[in-house]
């Protein structure tokens, strides 16, 4: 667990970083970011995540009942990790945030997938008598109440789930729920919708009692081009509910980035390092111009910018393919993309160790003698 500073509250995050786009993920009322734990594990290992924890709300401070207020943390989180290609995914209040997001950052927004929300949740009459009920009663006798109303049939049989979730609703700073619940009170955001321009996802669940399905689809109508999808099984948290059927919706959905020839360029860039890119393109003549762009678009924009697996797995890929098929010329700049990459120095012995049981033990000799003298050399010039 990280954590930011913004103005005089402390904000709660996890940052793993990926080989292209940076999913983030924001969370429900009362509850933390551990609800997407089981969608992360179903995606594609490639993918950036982000998750964090609302104001008053798991482990960050503070509290907010403006929904601008909520928005401007995740835009403040974005800027401060210098997040540039960012898949926004929030829930309920978190698609609330998601959607001025959505419209007020497209330079850095490439798509939004809004989970059971709409411009405008409940109604202002709800929302105060809840602020009041916590106020009275507390968040440990409002829990069971809450929780049950979060999941569909299937999901609520089981007690001890519900009951999990409902410690984790108890653990909510009541004074951040208080103020999160005045920030959905007071929000409408119909003349937002209607600005936002990237691609955006509206998802609604089929057992979904607190934001039905017809507002979701409402949303959706608001939003030029979006597309509206229901999640079957699921009642107002899919995280939970419905894991992989999310993480399935968020790749599907996930836009084309740029041609192949600029991605290709970026992931060269990223992967290598800059001052191998400009060795390349100062030392490239007509004779393989064309050569370098197949490998900028091929290996780079499209085998490399794939973001079904993480940059550590190619790194192991390449290396054992490169000493198993003899190609050994390109192992030192491999060896020295493993600290780009995330490849440990464990990582390249077990590659080597499978290069001989598989391919020959000269190959997989030879192979540890390039990378022990190619990481000396790194270590030498510090």
């Amino acid at each position: 667990m990280e954590v930011m500073q913004i103005d005089d509250t402390h904000i709660a995050f996890r940052h793993r970083q990926g080989l292209t786009r940076t999913i983030m993920f924001a969370n429900s009322l009362g509850s933390d970011q551990s609800i997407w734990d089981a969608v992360i594990a179903a995606l594609p290992t490639g993918y950036g995540i982000l998750t964090y924890d609302l104001r008053g709300h798991g482990y960050s401070s503070g509290a907010a009942n403006r929904i601008e207020t909520l928005a401007n943390d995740a835009e403040r989180l974005i800027d401060g990790l210098a997040l540039e290609e960012v898949i926004f995914c929030g829930i309920s209040i978190g698609g609330l945030i998601g959607q001025i997001l959505a419209s007020k950052r497209a330079d850095v927004i490439r798509a939004a997938v809004l989970c059971n929300t709409a411009p405008q949740i409940g109604v202002k009459e709800k929302w105060s008598h809840r602020i009041n009920a916590i106020e009275t009663q507390g968040m440990a006798a409002m829990a069971p109440e809450i929780s049950r109303a979060w999941f569909g049939p299937d999901y609520s049989k089981n007690s001890a789930r519900l009951a999990l979730h409902q410690a984790m609703l108890t653990r909510t700073d009541k004074r951040g729920y208080g103020a999160a619940c005045a920030a959905i009170r007071d929000a409408d955001l119909t003349a937002i919708a209607h600005t936002i321009s990237v691609p955006t996802l509206c998802l609604a669940g089929r057992h979904d009692n607190l934001v039905p399905i017809a507002q979701v689809e409402g949303l959706a109508k608001l939003i030029p081009k979006a597309h509206f999808q229901i999640i079957e099984g699921s009642g107002h948290m899919p995280s939970l509910e419905a894991p992989q059927a999310l993480a399935d919706a968020i790749v599907t959905f996930d836009p084309p980035q740029q041609d192949e020839t600029t991605a290709g360029m970026a992931m060269r860039r990223k992967i290598l390092g800059a001052s191998h890119l400009a060795r390349v393109e100062a030392e490239s003549t007509k004779l393989d111009t064309a050569f370098q762009s197949l490998i900028t678009t091929g290996a780079w924009g499209s085998v490399w910018a794939n973001p079904d697996i993480s940059a550590r797995e190619r790194s192991m890929l390449t290396l054992a393919l490169l000493a198993a098929t003899g190609n050994f010329d390109e192992i030192p700049m491999h060896i020295r993309a493993c600290a780009r990459t995330g490849t440990t120095l464990r990582d390249i012995a077990q590659v080597f160790q499978h290069v001989a049981i598989y391919a020959g033990v000269p190959k997989a000799n030879y192979a540890l003698k390039l990378a022990k003298q190619t990481l000396a050399e790194q270590a030498q010039d510090g």
